[in-house]
């Protein structure tokens, strides 16, 4: 496998990372001596900028605010042909590059994922509070909505061909961006393998910008709004059943009545059963009507996708 064949990009997004980020960078200076290294600083108030550049990194500043959108104009504005995205923190090895890049170039993998999880190593090294637990219930439900086996939802350490680069629409801001990867990825059938890698805790002094709580609400949203637009029918489908299960309970006392003395005296129940009925057969028809546009515009992906492998052909 000759790597000079092949122009990769190393991304770094950063915010706040003085005491780390020359080390990534001579770490991956060494281990990928022919990539680029680019860090996007967002808004850091520290040092962050001036060390990228004095370590050889190339440098732009992404005014605005949240991983997401440094990956996003990353991805728009950077050519290569293989991009490894990682955390300007030090806690993913820079020594399991070249593990991630395999798949792609002999495999023509789309994405490969850096899995923290299935060797134990962030479960020993995490100690931020609920952050195990909130990986295990991403999982959970990523995997069983969408069908999928991935073992590390929100790993920052990733891999990726140029296709997929290019044809992955960010939508949202911040730290849910490795869960909208996922989804996609899955959604779209994107090819992925995933390399057990080591992750190390953070060095002291350095500070994580996730927030437990705010950033994890964040993701389950990400997680429920995807859920809404991949899966309508699975989506409204439970919400459909839901509210006729319930209409059936409410309306129970009505039947009663109308059975026994062929008069109905719970008329706000019977009028609350009716109501919940009549929304329950809406939110089925929503979910038929929202899953034919889901799969014209899964349909419109794929000659996009179609469009783009014969674009690059030509070239």
């Amino acid at each position: 496998m000759n790597l000079n064949d092949k122009k990769i990009a190393v991304l770094i997004p950063c915010y706040n990372e003085e005491l780390t980020i020359a080390k990534v960078i001579n770490d991956f200076k060494t281990i990928l001596p022919n990539a680029d290294i680019y860090v996007y600083d967002n808004n850091s108030t520290d040092n962050t900028y001036e060390i990228a550049k004095n370590s050889g990194a190339i440098v732009k500043k992404e005014y605005v605010q949240g991983k997401s959108n440094v990956v996003r104009s990353m991805f728009s504005e950077i050519e290569a042909d293989i991009y490894i995205m990682t955390d300007g923190d030090d806690t993913y090895p820079a020594n399991s590059a070249i593990d991630l890049i395999i798949p792609i170039i002999e495999k023509n993998v789309d994405m490969v994922i850096g899995d923290r999880l299935s060797n134990g190593s962030y479960t020993k090294e995490n100690r931020r509070f609920c952050h195990n637990l909130g990986n295990n219930i991403v999982k959970f439900f990523v995997n069983y909505i969408f069908n999928g086996n991935i073992n590390d939802i929100m790993t920052g350490y990733r891999a990726f061909s140029r296709k997929f680069v290019k044809n992955f629409p960010i939508i949202c801001n911040g730290f849910e961006l490795e869960t909208e990867m996922s989804i996609h990825t899955l959604d779209k059938r994107f090819s992925f393998e995933q390399i057990p890698i080591d992750y190390k805790e953070r060095q002291e002094g350095s500070i994580s910008k996730l927030n437990t709580y705010k950033d994890g609400i964040k993701v389950l949203l990400t997680i429920f709004n995807l859920f809404k637009n991949y899966r309508p029918i699975f989506f409204f489908s439970i919400i459909s059943f839901t509210l006729f299960i319930i209409g059936i309970i409410s309306g129970l006392p009505a039947i009663k009545d109308y059975i026994e003395i062929s008069y109905v005296k719970h008329v706000p129940l019977a009028i609350l059963a009716s109501g919940l009925e009549i929304m329950a057969m809406l939110s089925l028809v929503c979910g038929f009507i929202l899953d034919s546009i889901a799969q014209n515009e899964k349909r419109n992906y794929e000659w996009i996708l179609i469009q783009y492998e014969t674009n690059r052909n030509k070239k």
